[in-house]
């Protein structure tokens, strides 16, 4: 049979992943000659033998790559003009333009871990082992295509040994980037309180200290972390002071999943999530909600598993779980330069386990929940950035720019969506100065020029702020959207669904058409448009901003509202209008009934009252509150009074934030009802920051779903604003702009 040649493109992610080795030994035990290397799209491969025999390596090459690589498209071009080859091997890459997809940071796999603890290993507890299964990808890379040249590695040259590992097909290091060994790579390293270097074993340093109470600065992946013994209430505390940290939560790392179990629950799905490659912290239900109050106040504790082996090494010798939160100051960036570290932490920290390994993308810690078996976004950032979204039927090249809180971007080519890292919230020069950096780093490693810009309708978002400036001055269009619209078209794009919806929108924030605070919101339309269709009575706010950290204030003025309200001076305000502006928001709801609950009067972070009703809501209580929903203006209106009246009475905290949440639900699925009855659309989204309250969320999606509704909520990006702005790019792409 004659012998023919074969041009394939294989995208995807397909680099830094041990793609090519793998292809290396799968070709070489066929028979078949020609090459493979890396592209700007991907991976080149060329081969030449019997066209049958190439066929059903491209089907190997489908059914067995490598764990963590992503094939997207196979295309294959067969020709019979022969190139004479006599071998199978790796070649140099090309360089041209970037359409290659970048691997996440991924953990540490189980055969490095094996080699850590090898004493017969070469590599035998040296914290940077790694391989093409494991190890920095995202957070070390300067440029595509993925080499060592382009990446934070370049300034540590491969010793012989590891060199000859690197060219050996055998090896499972065969063309791993960021391979090392003691003898050529970066080194861990301890300073202490005066940020001098210590002398002795960094790990045992460390964990000395915070076995002593101490608090360490960690180098992770994508920047410092803080860390003190979890199960040291004291530590904590201290922590808490020195970082000006009140109530909010800490996320803990434990040495493994049977630790884990020792702060909650953890489920079967709950388990495959803390073990996987991504290693995102996991929100798990305590067993009892007043369990580690000084690691987490509410009913949910995070907790992720070591994914580099410096936090497998600390993990030892008597200390198996460790707070570990992000190393910043309050409100700013997580610090991810060194020159940053003992300047901004030394008043924080007690010591720094630090390494001359530098990160090149900051990138903090994803947070989940497991919802039906999936994951349910808190945070989406480190192992899953820079994994697209692909959503078929886009085009063109858009920078969407996100919200204010938990702001994100998200940019497109061809059909691929990548919403970016976690960046903070838009409030101070840091957080934007981060903000610009990223966008121009993404669009570099994206090779993304955009050729439109898309942003929020709110007039002083700092994300809107620059999207104006950057389209002024480079003379590309620039469309602004809805807030609670790009959150519906977020879930929508979320599931890949392309035709009309009801959006039930919660949040706490999002400016109206009207300018006014919207926030509790039922939309119907699509990509290309919507309308308002329901909503609840306005909430008034007294003393305005200061009623959203008091929210003692929007109790009083909900209780106003039916007539009782005992505080004069809140009275007095109301009456006289002064400084009480109108909202409709679910996220104010929340808090004026967790405040007439004495649940929590005034917020240490955001969203604390909801978060704290929730997990004192009665996993049983089925009671439904009385409520009206009336039709004015073409609009339906959950009229909350009764309710609030009905909860001003109540003496059972539990039953009542229970009846609170299940009312909100019923109201839900009447509106819902109602608007499907006008339009006949059969499909609801959930979007918007109040769906990351799960006992609501869960009751809610099986409500519309027993009323036959098709529900969709998210999976792939947040629900809150994070992932707001893949709904910005779908409208900006659908209006063409």
């Amino acid at each position: 049979m004659a012998k023919v040649s074969a041009n394939i493109k294989i995208k995807g992610i397909v680099q830094g992943v041990g793609f090519r080795p793998f292809i290396h030994r799968l070709v070489s035990q066929s028979g078949l000659f020609g090459n493979v290397k890396n592209t700007a799209f991907g991976a080149s491969l060329v081969l030449e033998g019997e066209k049958e025999e190439i066929l059903t390596a491209i089907e190997k090459i489908r059914e067995n790559a490598p764990a963590l690589a992503y094939i997207e498209s196979v295309e294959v071009t067969f020709s019979e003009k022969l190139f004479g080859f006599s071998d199978f091997k790796i070649a140099e890459s090309e360089i041209g333009e970037r359409k290659t997809l970048v691997s996440p940071d991924v953990a540490t796999c189980p055969d490095c871990l094996r080699e850590l603890y090898d004493k017969n290993n070469r590599r035998y507890r040296y914290p940077f082992i790694n391989c093409t299964n494991c190890g920095p990808r995202f957070t070390i890379i300067r440029d595509i295509p993925y080499d060592r040249k382009n990446t934070t590695m370049e300034k540590f040259p491969m010793c012989t040994d590891c060199g000859e590992e690197y060219g050996d097909i055998e090896n499972r290091r065969y063309h791993a980037e960021p391979t090392c060994c003691e003898t050529c790579g970066p080194e861990v390293f301890f300073l202490g309180k005066d940020g001098k270097r210590a002398e002795g074993d960094a790990f045992s340093l460390a964990r000395e200290m915070i076995k002593r109470g101490g608090i360490v600065a960690v180098k992770g992946l994508g920047g410092f972390h803080i860390a003190c013994d979890a199960q040291n209430p004291d530590a904590a505390r201290l922590l808490r002071e020195r970082k000006h940290r009140d109530e909010k939560p800490f996320a803990i790392m434990c040495r493994d999943a049977s630790e884990a179990r020792k702060f909650a629950e953890v489920s079967e799905d709950e388990e495959k999530h803390l073990i996987s490659h991504r290693r995102p912290i996991v929100l798990l239900k305590k067993r009892r909600r007043e369990d580690f109050s000084h690691i987490s106040e509410n009913g949910y504790v995070g907790i992720m598993l070591p994914y580099t082996p410096v936090h497998h090494m600390l993990l030892e010798e008597g200390l198996s779980a460790v707070v570990m939160t992000s190393g910043n100051i309050s409100d700013l960036p997580i610090i991810y330069k060194d020159e940053e570290m003992y300047e901004k932490l030394c008043d924080v920290c007690d010591g720094f386990l630090t390494n001359n390994r530098d990160i090149y993308m900051r990138c903090d810690d994803s947070l989940i929940w497991v919802k039906d078996g999936k994951e349910y976004f808190a945070r989406r950032s480190r192992g899953y950035v820079p994994y697209p979204v692909t959503v078929e039927g886009i085009s063109g090249k858009i920078l969407a720019c996100g919200a204010e809180q938990k702001a994100s971007f998200a940019m497109s080519r061809d059909h691929h969506v990548f919403p970016s890292q976690h960046i903070g919230d838009l409030k101070n020069l840091e957080t934007l100065e981060n903000y610009e950096e990223q966008i121009s780093r993404f669009e570099r490693l994206m090779d993304i020029k955009p050729t439109s810009l898309v942003c929020d309708m709110h007039p002083d978002y700092l994300s809107t702020e620059y999207a104006e400036k950057r389209a002024k001055k480079e003379g590309i269009p620039l469309i602004k959207v809805q807030h609670h619209h790009a959150h519906m078209a977020s879930c929508m794009a979320d599931n890949g669904y392309f035709g009309k919806c009801i959006g039930i929108i919660w949040d706490g924030t999002g400016y109206g058409l009207d300018g006014k605070v919207w926030g509790a919101e039922f939309l119907t339309g699509d990509y290309k448009d919507f309308e308002r269709r329901g909503t609840i009575l306005p909430i008034r706010l007294p003393g305005g901003d200061r009623a959203a950290k008091e929210i003692s204030r929007i109790g009083k003025a909900l209780l106003c509202g039916v007539g009782k309200c005992e505080d004069e001076s809140i009275k007095k305000l109301l009456e006289l209008n002064i400084n009480c502006p109108e909202v409709t928001s679910m996220g104010r709801l929340f808090d004026g009934v967790s405040a007439i609950l004495g649940i929590c009067e005034k917020a240490s972070y955001e969203g604390q009252g909801a978060i704290l009703l929730e997990s004192l809501a009665s996993e049983d209580e089925e009671k439904v509150y009385p409520y009206t929903v009336s039709e004015k203006d073409g609009m339906y209106v959950f009229d909350w009074r009764d309710m609030i009246s009905e909860i001003a009475e109540e003496k059972d905290i539990s039953s009542a934030a229970a009846a609170f949440m299940n009312t909100l639900v019923s109201m839900s699925g009447e509106i819902a009802g109602r608007i499907s009855r006008d339009t006949g659309i059969r499909t609801v989204a959930l979007s918007g920051g109040t769906f990351q309250n799960m006992y609501m969320l869960t009751r809610l999606e099986k409500k519309l779903s027993d009323m036959g509704f098709n529900v969709l909520t998210h999976h792939r990006v947040s629900c809150n604003d994070e992932g707001l702005s893949l709904g910005q790019l779908l409208i900006g792409a659908e209006k063409k702009i």
